[in-house]
């Protein structure tokens, strides 16, 4: 017999959703079927919750509860970004309130420059709340990379070989780092009324403030180059620089194809191929 999270939690995840949330029921599953993320719209008293889990090996679950519990406070103080209500990291499950709104990507507002003006303001409200030099982040970065390439993918020999060239004779130095989204796009925006709100920060990490700007650069401002100056209009500023933005980019192209590859998502597999294109094209 189907449970009422449909299979989608582990007995002791249902159970501590269950405690939290007394009679619980399931409105809608959001999951992304490619990875074990659960994501779960549901219903307790009068309330809407979205519940996320994970299997034991995911980390995405307890790098939102260590954004929740830290960061992201100062875009939910403002209805921009949703407020955790329940974690448990050992169960790898978290409940965090549901905001109104409509995913941006696919809408008018995905190509609305207000948009991006708003994008801007609350990246750099999340970004401007710390900032500290990490003398190691370049190089496991590259690290990384470089591991990428040594696992199964699909680039052209001739495409890998020139890629671990350039990443091997990098030399890393230390670089600032900032709380960062980690998938900061459109796919990840709420749109309410004329409100931007961001949702899913399970890729939070302290990264470059240039980290949270490439899969923008690849997509959207591709396609509607007027909103690139339109984000930055609300950024303030725009911090990349050169060198290190030409290797982010080519580190970036290596790990999206390769991991499309691993995990069989032929459409990002492709984007992934073209960014590595072009990457390796600006050296």
């Amino acid at each position: 017999m189907e449970s009422w999270h449909g299979n989608r939690l582990s007995a002791r995840q249902a159970g501590r959703v269950e405690t939290w949330l007394p009679g619980v029921r399931l409105v809608s599953d959001l999951s992304w079927d490619l990875i074990d993320t659960a994501v779960l719209k549901v219903e307790s008293g009068r309330r809407k919750y979205i519940v996320k889990a994970g299997g034991p090996a995911n980390h995405h679950i307890a790098r939102e509860i260590s954004a929740h519990q830290s960061w992201v406070q100062v875009l939910s103080c403002q209805n921009r970004a949703p407020k955790l209500i329940h974690a448990d990291r050992s169960a790898n499950v978290l409940v965090s309130e549901y905001l109104e709104g409509c995913l941006v990507e696919g809408t008018e507002a995905e190509y609305a420059a207000e948009t991006y003006v708003q994008a801007g303001a609350l990246l750099r409200a999340f970004h401007h709340q710390a900032v500290r030099s990490d003398p190691d982040y370049e190089a496991a970065a590259t690290a990384k990379a470089l591991a990428w390439l040594g696992a199964p993918h699909s680039i052209e020999d001739s495409a890998a070989e020139e890629a671990r060239a350039i990443l091997a004779t990098y030399e890393p130095r230390p670089v600032d780092v900032v709380p960062s989204h980690g998938d900061w796009q459109p796919r990840n925006w709420l749109i309410d009324g004329n409100d931007v709100r961001v949702i899913d920060f399970g890729r939070f990490e302290f990264r470059p403030t240039a980290s949270d700007f490439w899969r923008l650069a690849v997509q959207q401002w591709r396609t509607a180059p007027q909103l690139e100056p339109a984000f930055f209009a609300g950024y303030g500023s725009d911090p990349r620089e050169s060198e290190l933005w030409r290797v982010m980019q080519l580190r970036e192209a290596v790990s999206t194809a390769a991991w499309a590859y691993k995990i069989g998502d032929h459409e990002f597999e492709r984007q992934g191929h073209q960014m590595l294109y072009e990457a390796l094209h600006r050296f």
